[in-house]
């Protein structure tokens, strides 16, 4: 018998003629048939078991489910599920792949057992069929259930690897590694629960991308502040470098020595790890950690949020009545909710929707029981009152709110605070909005605050400050009625106001304001003349002539003819709503002056054709006020002049207490684009808001450069009426004003090209200031000389204009340096010259000696100069300039020291009222000289310098003083009116200085930007100046227009929209959110026109989506989201426009919707819907018909003149 017997023939055959010394490797007792034999039935038998492998495969899966139920269990049904288990195993080894399926009782198979089955049986084995066939379609079941596949697949040879479907997925059960034994090795494909279990384990212990919740959570948390480890007392305390100990993290250092011992006993060499040594220690903690480990930075965020609520809740339990403590804590569960709700953000779907509604939903909630809780501790605190209706505007209903306002204001009817958010409330009220409702509110609320400023209302005593925030109350009900089209009783308000301030008769001055309201009444009904008409005397004259006996009416012979009036239609082929808006905007024009009865003719009230147009005392009788102070009194005159469109003094003046409501015209983002007058181009700045007569379109131009004919004569009669009454400080204010205003009216011409205008105007503006210059008030004043030498200038008389500086220079030449005004007048004509000299001047010339603009500022410097000296054409000596700037240099030092040591001075403060300009604070005009002679003489960078310097120890004096001023409000809150007062004198200084601030800031940019045109400047040095200028004095529109116009000339859109978000970010102004927006518009006005140059010969129908579009509708967005844009209506009146410009009309007119509810009152909002949503003419005149807003032209009488 042969070693292999399986291989005995083969031998055989091969060792035939071998020797017989190999008969030893064979065994004679076995033969090759048998072995032949077993090998098939071997294969029979394989086959037969791998049909009741699939049938145990069944069963086992089975008994894996029971298994899983089992585990789930309580720990009580452990022992008889591992019985189970048990069972089950000695199941599968009786019935599984170890047993024999013949049922024999022995495994031991002999040849003639299978030699005789195979006799009996005579099968053989089945051939492997050709090709394929389904399962279920075989006859039998013992068929060969594979098959070989000789067609070749195309796929193979195109793709590097078979298609993923076709690999098995599977998981092998054994341990063997070669090959797979049916007997003792399975298939599963299906995973198993440990396996899956492993997946997600796996999965979570993976590092957090920046867009998971846990990575958002943690960018939103502030960043824990590291503790400085100290050093340990045993160091060596002479050793210069101090180091920082290690801890060990493995070990703990701050476990118990007995712990620690038994560590090291585990692991005496340090290899293992912490887990690990615990795991060797048999404490079994390595599974709790890992879940601590996966979570640490979402529970240290938890962490510090909850121990910053402790700390909350402890200072407020400890301290109550802190009052800002409580607002600080409900604006703190915005932090609390955007870390427990942040992973929201991610979920989209309307579920995702509804749980972030229902989340901030209930952050409102608990901010409102937070602040019902604070307002129950301090039921006296107006702000947590305030804070609370804040709350409650999104969860409560209009009317419910309405009534709590109401209450709110009859609990504290003293808090003109309070009155003014109220009143803010009711305009945007827009379910019970009437113009006439929001009306009366003002004239109850300016009432009451009379009342209680009277001492009539003994409940609540009166707050320092109450007049003057009656003033800011009066005026806005002013502008509200001009910008709900009723001109006229915003007039009438005014001339109301006047009068019974200036004109007050002797006898009443002493009663209450009910009482004089009440003496007043009378003379507004007898129909005598009232200011700025002819005529006019005032309350006091027609009183005392009342006494004896009253006055004749005057002639009808001396009144002037009535201008024949235009035709209103001048072109019939227009469309309906181009008409509409033509006719309303030209009436609006021409009719805002209140309608009187004319009683030489005959007229009556009834005599009236628009009821709108006459103003009754019913309407302006609650809104009077008293204004003892004689500064409120000339606020008052100013704020007048200013609705009328006069340019007025912004530090008299002062700013609106919400300047947001006021702003309706683009000029305050577009004035100044023209560079033909780079450095005096700011010298008349633009508020933004429209003048009386000015309704119409965002985009349509004013009509007249004035008010009109009618209107001109009624402001030369408030001037001569109302000087008379006022000192000589405010008369010189008043006279600047005029002059400035004439100037502006010149200016507009200019803009609009029409020379046969410009010639008219030109001599009509140049008679009236000749007419102020020669008053004996003003034949020395060098503020109104400075100005008429500029509108000479202005309309091309050059020669004219020099010769007024020159006169002009030689009144203050004694003076020198030390007068503001003459250095002003000098640093204007400067400029005048580098501007009309071009770029020749820039950065210091080959002669400077030659220059006009030196030749004036090195006279300037020499104190006693006359008139021919300034006007010499004498070459300079290098001498003389040298002389200049060592004179200049020493000029500002001084002015410097003396500003110092003025406004921490005072006796100086109570001198302010001499000095209303504001004389002995004025340093643009020195600063401004000496910067310009170092530039014309030096060159940019010493310029730049003087500059530099100048605003930095004047914006640290001011930073200083503004601080100062608040610590005193702080201390004086209960203090008398005399410190009161105090406090508004100091606070006038500081708006003084900080205007000086904003000034000369606004210079170093024009000068600045005037180089980099002329000549090769870094853009570094502008930018850095303009950034930290906006960076303190946001509200400049000046600096944020060069600053939106050196940013779109380079095209550097990244750094520009970095330091828009920086400001804006920090700051609720709407002004450098309106220029952010207006950046973007002209950067995407560059980028269209780039796009379609590049296509010569056929022009774009659409352009491709840059994404400009997108970010400027969220740069509205983000605007109208807060409080002060939401009700600005030039924020609303740009994003219609836009959108209607870009063709999205259907979200522009919803964009009109959402502005309704906002800024109900605003005329223009309707106007520019009529101009962009043609079609809806009818229904937007209804509206405004229904608001009581001023319809000047009906539809009926529309299609009366288009019949016509």
């Amino acid at each position: 018998m042969a070693l292999f017997p399986a291989f005995a023939e083969e031998v055989t055959n091969k060792v035939e003629d071998s020797t017989k010394e190999l008969d030893w490797l064979t065994n004679k007792s076995f033969q090759t048939r048998d072995a032949l034999t077993l090998h098939d039935r071997f294969v029979e038998r394989t086959i037969e078991r791998t049909k009741e492998s699939s049938v145990a495969r069944d069963v086992s899966s089975g008994e894996q489910e029971g298994e899983e139920e089992s585990y789930a269990s309580s720990k009580k049904r452990k022992k008889k599920s591992e019985k189970k288990r048990k069972k089950k195993k000695k199941h599968k080894k009786k019935s599984g792949k170890y047993s024999d399926s013949s049922g024999s009782d022995s495994d031991t198979v002999y040849p003639s057992d299978l030699k005789r089955e195979e006799e009996e049986d005579g099968s053989k084995l089945a051939p492997i069929a050709s090709r394929f066939s389904w399962l279920d379609d075989l006859e039998t079941p013992t068929e060969q259930q594979f098959c070989v596949d000789c067609k070749a697949d195309p796929a193979n040879w195109t793709y590097k690897s078979l298609y993923r479907g076709d690999v098995a997925r599977y998981k092998r059960k054994g341990s063997s590694s070669l090959g797979l034994n049916s007997q003792r090795q399975g298939v599963s494909w299906e995973e198993s629960e440990a396996n899956k279990k492993q997946k997600n384990a796996d999965k979570k212990k993976t590092a957090d991308r920046y867009f998971s919740s846990v990575s958002r959570q943690q960018l939103r948390s502030e960043p824990p502040v590291p503790a400085i480890p100290t050093i340990p007392e045993s160091s060596d305390a002479t050793s210069p470098t101090p180091f920082l100990p290690l801890c060990n993290d493995e070990g703990g250092t701050g476990g118990q020595p007995g712990e620690r011992g038994q560590i090291l006993s585990v692991n005496p060499l340090g290899v293992y790890d912490s887990s690990t040594a615990l795991w060797l220690q048999g404490k079994g903690l390595q599974d709790q950690t890992e879940p601590q480990n996966q979570d640490t930075q979402t529970e240290t965020s938890e962490t510090r949020l909850t121990g910053r609520t402790e700390d909350f809740n402890r200072r407020l339990r400890e301290q109550p009545g802190d009052t800002q403590l409580w607002i600080e804590f409900i604006r703190y569960q915005d932090e609390v909710s955007a870390t427990a709700f942040g992973g929201e953000e991610e979920q989209q779907g309307s579920d995702a929707a509804e749980r972030r509604k229902s989340s901030y939903k209930a952050v409102l909630e608990k901010k409102l029981s937070i602040a019902e809780r604070a307002v129950a501790t301090n039921p006296s605190c107006v702000d947590l009152q305030q804070e609370r209706l804040r709350i409650c505007q999104e969860l409560w209903e209009p009317s419910l709110l309405a009534k709590e306002w109401k209450k709110l204001v009859f609990l504290h009817p003293n808090s003109a605070p309070l009155w003014k958010k109220y009143l803010l409330f009711t305009q945007s009220y827009f379910s019970n909005f009437t113009v006439s409702k929001v009306n009366s509110a003002y004239g109850k609320c300016l009432s009451t605050l009379s009342a209680v400023r009277d001492g009539s209302m003994l409940s609540h005593p009166a707050l320092p400050g109450i007049e003057e925030d009656m003033l800011d109350i009066f005026t806005q009900q002013c502008h509200f009625l001009r910008q709900a089209g009723h001109s006229e009783k915003a007039i009438s308000l005014f001339q109301a106001m006047i009068d019974f301030t200036f004109y007050k008769p002797d006898s009443v001055q002493k009663l209450s304001t009910k009482q004089q309201v009440e003496f007043f009444e009378p003379f507004w009904d007898s129909g005598e003349a009232r200011v700025g008409e002819v005529g006019a005397r005032g309350w006091k004259a027609w009183m005392q002539q009342q006494e004896r006996g009253g006055w004749l009416q005057p002639n009808a012979e001396e009144e002037e003819e009535e201008e024949e009036e235009e035709e209103e239609v001048k072109d019939r082929s227009q469309p309906r709503w181009t008409t509409w808006i033509d006719v309303e905007s030209s009436r609006e024009a021409a009719h805002w002056l209140p309608w009187r009865p004319d009683k030489a003719k005959g007229q009556s009230e009834e005599d009236c054709e628009d009821p709108d147009s006459q103003v009754l005392f019913d309407d302006i009788g609650p809104s009077m006020i008293l204004l003892s102070s004689p500064e409120l009194q000339f606020r008052l005159l100013l704020h007048f002049l200013s609705f009328l469109g006069l340019p007025v003094d912004s530090v008299l003046s002062a700013e609106p207490c919400q300047p947001g409501l006021l702003l309706e015209n683009l000029s305050v983002l577009t004035q100044g684009n023209e560079l033909s007058y780079p450095l005096t181009s700011s010298s008349l700045p633009d508020l933004g808001v429209n003048s009386v007569g000015h309704m119409t379109t965002l985009q349509r131009t004013r009509k007249w450069v004035g008010l009109g004919k009618q209107g001109e004569k009624f402001v030369t009669n408030v001037f001569s009426m109302v000087q008379p009454v006022l000192p000589a400080q405010h008369r010189a204010v008043l006279s600047l004003s005029w002059i400035q205003y004439e100037k502006l009216k010149v200016l507009r011409c200019l803009c609009c090209s029409n020379k046969k205008r410009l010639r008219s105007q030109g001599k009509s503006s140049k008679r009236i200031a000749k007419q102020l210059l020669k008053e004996p008030d003003n034949r020395s004043s060098l503020v109104l000389w400075r100005e008429y030498a500029h509108l000479e200038w202005m309309l091309g008389n050059f020669d004219e204009a020099c010769k007024v500086f020159s006169t002009a220079s030689a009144l203050g030449g004694a003076k020198g340096l030390r007068s503001s005004s003459l250095c002003e007048l000098c640093l204007l004509w400067a400029q005048l010259e580098v501007e009309n000299k071009g770029g020749s001047q820039g950065g210091g010339p080959s002669d400077v000696t030659t220059s006009p603009a030196v030749c004036v500022l090195t006279r300037l410097a020499e104190e006693g100069a006359s008139s021919q000296s300034f006007s010499s054409s004498q070459p300079l000596s290098p001498v003389s300039i040298l002389k200049a700037r060592r004179s200049y240099e020493q000029a500002l030092t001084a002015g410097l020291t003396a500003l110092s040591q003025s406004t921490l001075d005072p006796e100086v403060n109570r001198k302010g009222e001499e000095d209303p300009l504001g004389e002995k604070l004025r340093l643009r005009g020195l600063v401004g000289c000496y910067a310009l002679f170092q530039y014309l003489t030096m060159g940019i960078k010493a310029a730049d310098l003087v500059y530099s310097q100048a605003r930095e120890r004047m914006e640290e004096l001011h930073s200083t003083l503004k601080l100062g001023n608040e610590k005193a409000e702080l201390s004086n809150v209960n203090a008398s009116q005399s410190s009161g007062d105090s406090s508004h004198t100091n606070q006038r200084l500081v708006n003084r200085l900080a205007s000086e601030c904003e000034e000369i800031a606004v210079q170093h940019a024009a000068l600045l930007r005037y180089h980099n045109n002329s000549s090769v400047f870094p853009l570094a040095t502008l930018r850095l100046m303009l950034t930290s200028a906006l960076s303190t004095w946001s509200d400049s529109a000046p600096l944020w227009r060069i600053y939106t116009q050196v940013e779109n000339r380079y095209h550097s859109a990244g750094q520009a929209r970095r330091f828009f978000h920086s400001v804006t970010r920090g700051n609720s102004r709407v002004l450098p959110r309106l220029f952010a927006i207006v950046a973007e518009q002209q950067r995407k006005l560059l980028v269209d026109a780039a796009q379609r140059s590049c296509i010569h010969d056929t022009a774009l129908p659409i352009l491709p989506e840059n994404g400009l579009s997108n970010r400027i509708c969220g740069l509205f967005e983000n605007a109208i989201a807060t409080e002060l844009g939401s009700h600005c209506p030039l924020l609303w009146r740009m994003y219609m426009n836009f959108l209607v410009s870009e063709g999205k009309v259907d979200k522009a007119k919803g964009i009109f919707y959402k502005a309704l509810q906002n800024i109900p009152w605003a005329k223009g909002l309707y106007m520019d819907a009529v101009q962009l949503f043609p079609a809806h003419l009818q229904e937007f005149v209804d509206l405004m018909t229904e608001k009581e807003l001023r319809l000047r032209l009906p539809l009926e009488e529309l299609d009366i003149l288009l019949e016509d």
